[in-house]
Protein backbone atom coordinates (compact mmCIF):
# COMPACT_ATOMS: atom_id res chain seq x y z
CA UNK A 1 0.00 0.00 0.00
CA UNK A 2 1.31 3.40 -0.96
CA UNK A 3 1.84 6.23 1.51
CA UNK A 4 1.52 9.90 0.59
CA UNK A 5 3.89 12.53 1.86
CA UNK A 6 3.87 16.29 1.52
CA UNK A 7 7.09 17.62 -0.01
CA UNK A 8 7.38 21.39 -0.07
CA UNK A 9 9.59 23.26 -2.49
CA UNK A 10 8.94 21.16 -5.59
CA UNK A 11 8.14 23.38 -8.57
CA UNK A 12 9.18 21.60 -11.77
CA UNK A 13 9.90 18.25 -13.40
CA UNK A 14 13.53 18.56 -12.34
CA UNK A 15 12.41 18.78 -8.72
CA UNK A 16 10.22 15.71 -9.17
CA UNK A 17 13.13 13.81 -10.69
CA UNK A 18 15.44 14.82 -7.83
CA UNK A 19 12.97 13.60 -5.20
CA UNK A 20 12.33 10.37 -7.12
CA UNK A 21 16.06 9.67 -7.47
CA UNK A 22 16.69 10.37 -3.78
CA UNK A 23 13.89 8.04 -2.68
CA UNK A 24 14.99 5.22 -4.98
CA UNK A 25 18.54 5.54 -3.61
CA UNK A 26 17.28 4.67 -0.11
CA UNK A 27 16.78 1.04 -1.15
CA UNK A 28 18.36 0.57 -4.58
CA UNK A 29 17.63 -3.16 -4.69
CA UNK A 30 13.95 -2.79 -3.75
CA UNK A 31 11.05 -2.23 -6.10
CA UNK A 32 9.83 1.23 -5.20
CA UNK A 33 7.02 2.96 -7.05
CA UNK A 34 6.90 6.75 -6.79
CA UNK A 35 4.38 9.22 -8.13
CA UNK A 36 4.95 12.95 -7.77
CA UNK A 37 2.10 15.48 -7.97
CA UNK A 38 3.65 18.92 -8.36
CA UNK A 39 0.30 20.68 -8.05
CA UNK A 40 -0.50 19.28 -4.59
CA UNK A 41 3.16 18.94 -3.54
CA UNK A 42 2.53 15.28 -2.68
CA UNK A 43 4.63 12.21 -3.31
CA UNK A 44 3.09 8.74 -3.27
CA UNK A 45 5.59 6.03 -2.30
CA UNK A 46 5.00 2.29 -2.45
CA UNK A 47 7.64 -0.23 -1.40
CA UNK A 48 9.40 1.92 1.17
CA UNK A 49 7.77 1.71 4.58
CA UNK A 50 10.08 3.74 6.83
CA UNK A 51 8.83 7.32 7.18
CA UNK A 52 12.18 8.44 8.63
CA UNK A 53 13.99 7.15 5.53
CA UNK A 54 11.60 9.09 3.30
CA UNK A 55 12.14 12.24 5.36
CA UNK A 56 15.92 11.86 5.20
CA UNK A 57 15.87 11.31 1.43
CA UNK A 58 13.58 14.30 0.80
CA UNK A 59 15.63 16.63 2.99
CA UNK A 60 18.88 15.30 1.52
CA UNK A 61 17.59 16.25 -1.93
CA UNK A 62 17.09 19.81 -0.69
CA UNK A 63 13.34 19.84 -0.11
CA UNK A 64 11.18 20.34 2.97
CA UNK A 65 9.50 17.22 4.34
CA UNK A 66 5.90 17.98 5.29
CA UNK A 67 4.97 14.60 6.77
CA UNK A 68 2.30 12.06 5.93
CA UNK A 69 -0.80 13.30 4.14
Amino acid sequence: MAKKYRVLGMACDGCAQSVTKALKAVAPDATIEIEVDLETKEVSVEGLSEDAAVQQAVEGAGFEYGGLV
